[in-house]
């Protein structure tokens, strides 16, 4: 596997990675949040701009970048507009939801973007070909919310996305047993040991998954989320605890 280094943070390798994400409604609680979330263990700072009030108006969505950006330093900057069919606050026709993404990549104000690799092949290689022609990292993602697929099916899904040339893969699902758990941590394993050449992300989400936001190094789970002052998905852990636990885990190694 090939570490993907974003600003000073190498995404790949060691303890895995802390992403906090914003899910402020306005610009002012985005920018309050980004604050507060600068002290946090925080590795990476994730814009969940389905969130955003002004989501709609990519001028205001630029600028809010922009002062976000001024506030994060070195800090990687990663954009995501989660659509509402998987599990996002806001829904955009395709079109609007591609230009948004090689919009804000262009302005140069992020440092890597969250594509939904099942928004349509043809769309999907544009923003991936357009974002990565402004000089920003693309994370390819899915996201189920309804069931754990089979472990092959997993697999499959994160070779499509690296496949089609993402720099970070990205699963999520969702547990309905124990056993989900054990089969999304399998599926982890098989493609980092056989396939993957780029950084995984898996998580199975819950209660139920939330050991698989904490055993990715010994998965191969490259990057984890961590919940600031409000969980963006179930299951998530707060920043402070998930930090510590990994740091343990990490030490055992």
């Amino acid at each position: 596997m090939i570490p993907v280094k974003v600003r000073s943070v190498e995404i790949g390798t060691g303890k895995p990675k802390i992403c906090v994400s914003n899910i402020g409604i306005t610009k002012a609680e985005i920018l309050t949040l980004t604050k507060k979330y600068i002290n946090l263990p925080m590795d990476i700072m994730e814009w969940r701009v389905d969130w955003y009030e002004d989501v709609s108006d990519i001028e205001k969505v630029i600028e809010t970048a922009k002062e976000i950006r001024d506030l994060l330093g070195n800090i990687p900057f990663l954009f995501t507009f989660r659509t509402s069919k998987e599990g996002g606050n806001y829904q955009l026709p395709n079109r609007e939801y591609r230009d948004l993404n090689i919009f804000v990549a262009q302005s140069g104000y992020v440092d890597i973007v969250d594509v939904e690799i099942f928004t349509g092949d043809e769309i999907v290689v544009e923003m991936i070909d357009k974002i990565h022609a402004a000089g920003v990292k693309v994370i390819a993602s899915n996201h189920d919310f309804d069931k754990t697929p089979a472990q092959s099916d997993i697999v499959y899904r994160l070779r499509k996305m690296q496949d089609m040339g993402a720099d970070i893969l990205k699963i999520a699902v969702m547990p309905q047993c124990k056993k989900d758990v054990i089969t999304l941590l399998a599926a982890t394993e098989e493609m980092v040991t056989n396939f993957a050449i780029q950084p995984v992300i898996t998580m199975s989400m819950s209660a139920t998954g939330s050991v698989s936001r904490l055993a990715g190094e010994y998965f191969g789970s490259a990057l984890t989320f961590g919940a600031g002052e409000a969980a963006s998905a179930p299951g998530q852990i707060s920043a402070d605890q998930l930090n510590k636990i990994l740091t343990i885990i990490h030490q055992s190694l």
